[in-house]
């Protein structure tokens, strides 16, 4: 069965609510058939924080999405050659999965800064973009060069919740509440393993 894929990619250290609610609203307005969040090993942009090891961060994205319908816990990134680059990871799908069509899903932020990536002529060759608003929304599309691309969907409406898992680690680490930020199961398994314990 030939499907249409939304991608998220992300650390997700941890996966919070934000991620689940932007990936369900794809789901639901986008016509895709399935969003898969991709876990990825390291953002080559952002290689001075360490992260939690691969299986801890691919197990919450499963806790994350169990019982959501079309949500899917990807971790076949962590298997690539490093460093992991968008363009690199997509060509290997386009070639694992050949009958399905993929689409990226990117915050506002990084379609401003998307010709920096690489091969972004590339991307947008094979795969379209789904664009959902950051802070700063207005400014990121006034300075990039794609917008108004035709592979380049501006998905307006979708939410936009001030949540982090930089926030999140952060207030792990002080004993602050995270109940509503965080689903239940992954809430759990961060005790349980004692992820981002001071």
């Amino acid at each position: 069965m030939t499907m249409h894929i939304g991608c998220l990619f992300g650390t997700f250290d941890p996966p919070h609510n934000g991620h689940v609610a932007l990936a369900e609203h794809m789901h639901r307005t986008c016509g895709l058939n399935e969003v898969w969040m991709v876990v990825t090993p390291q953002n080559p942009f952002k290689k001075d924080r360490p992260l939690s090891p691969d299986a801890h961060r691919l197990a919450m994205v499963r806790l994350a999405v169990q019982g959501k319908e079309g949500l899917v816990a990807s971790g076949f990134e962590i298997d690539l050659p490093k460093p992991n680059y968008t363009a690199d990871s997509l060509r290997f799908m386009r070639h694992r999965w050949p009958d399905h069509r993929f689409s990226l899903i990117i915050g506002s932020d990084n379609l401003a800064g998307f010709h920096t990536w690489k091969d972004p002529e590339d991307i947008l060759e094979h795969h379209g973009l789904l664009v959902y608003p950051r802070e700063g929304f207005k400014d990121h599309l006034a300075a990039t060069i794609y917008h108004g691309h035709p592979g380049v969907r501006i998905v307006a409406d979708a939410p936009l919740l001030p949540i982090s898992s930089t926030g999140i680690r952060n207030d792990l680490k002080t004993w602050r509440n995270v109940d509503d930020r965080v689903a239940p199961a992954v809430l759990s398994y961060i005790r349980q393993h004692r992820l981002y314990n001071p």
